[in-house]
């Protein structure tokens, strides 16, 4: 009875101070406080730490102006490189072939020369129609998500560098008697040209590949109303009637198997000049012209519509 341990209940007022709440109680508190200090203490540290990677990021990276610069300099080096090799690569083939061979390796790039060359001046014309304060988007209705002129300068850049890279492996891979690689440069660069176009996941500008392939059914099939992107895009295939000729013959070596040959010069070929293919593909854009000023009429009964049809008809009678 005297003798064991005596334990007082938590509430008893010889734990308490005077007019205060249990001392139990203000140690629970007294630790609950550190640990929330401690805790704000870290996240501190932590935002301390968020803020200043920008800072050491923007420290490590160049200035635009350098990069600008270091590209232009690859770019030109590259040009060097390509124009060297070609070069070196045409002055080894003989005095008999080597004309006939330029003029086989034109025919193969020279289309797709000419649509790099096509986009560059396109995304000229999106930097004026934005210096201008041109609304380009609401006339040819294109969405928000519409290339701007850097981007179109993006992509013609990638193609500079691609065809003219192709076109070099090209002429090193036949003077070096490696005739079948070289075969295979210009059937692979048609390929993946075609498949960049309709490649059906979400990369490589989907939305305006997709725009460009829905406009070119439409000038194709005219079975709804002309709008402005469909007159303006057919305008400029009617310009492009020898692009599509040259790649009519392209594409028919390549099936028959008649590129890096001298094949298609012999009379019975049938990728040769004679081909009924060449005069076909020349006038298809304008057929399709045609066809959308007979459209146009349908539905808008405007008489120059007809007058535009008419003089197309007559170009067509006299080729």
């Amino acid at each position: 009875m005297f003798g064991g341990q005596v334990i007082p209940p938590s509430n008893s007022p010889h734990l308490r101070k005077s007019g205060s709440r249990p001392v139990v109680f203000d140690l629970d508190k007294a630790e609950g406080h550190v640990e929330m200090e401690g805790l704000l203490h870290s996240a501190e540290l932590n935002d301390l730490k968020i803020t200043s990677l920008p800072i050491n990021t923007a420290a490590i990276m160049p200035s635009p102006i350098l990069l600008w610069r270091f590209k232009v300099l690859l770019f030109f080096l590259w040009g060097f490189i390509c124009c060297k090799v070609g070069w070196d690569s045409v002055m080894r083939m003989s005095v008999n072939l080597r004309d006939l061979f330029l003029y086989e390796a034109f025919l193969y790039y020279n289309p797709l020369l000419l649509v790099t060359m096509m986009v560059w001046l396109w995304g000229v014309n999106l930097w004026v129609f934005a210096q201008s304060t041109i609304s380009y988007a609401k006339i040819f209705d294109l969405d928000q998500n519409h290339l701007t002129h850097r981007e179109i300068w993006k992509a013609a850049t990638w193609m500079t560098i691609i065809v003219p890279t192709s076109m070099t492996a090209y002429l090193y891979l036949y003077s070096h008697g490696e005739v079948s690689l070289a075969a295979s440069q210009p059937v692979l660069l048609y390929c993946a040209v075609t498949l960049v176009l309709i490649f059906p996941f979400d990369i490589f500008y989907l939305s305006s590949r997709y725009y460009l392939l829905r406009t070119l059914w439409r000038i194709v099939f005219p079975l709804q109303a002309i709008t402005f992107a469909d007159f303006f895009v057919a305008d400029i295939l009617t310009s492009m009637s020898k692009v599509f000729s040259d790649v009519e013959r392209s594409v028919c070596r390549m099936v028959h198997r008649q590129v890096a040959t001298i094949a298609w010069f012999e009379a019975d070929s049938v990728c040769g000049s004679h081909s009924i293919g060449i005069p076909v593909a020349l006038v298809l854009p304008y057929i399709f012209r045609l066809f959308q000023c007979l459209r146009q009429y349908k539905d808008t009964k405007e008489k120059t519509t007809l007058l535009n049809g008419e003089l197309l008809w007559i170009f067509l009678s006299s080729l």
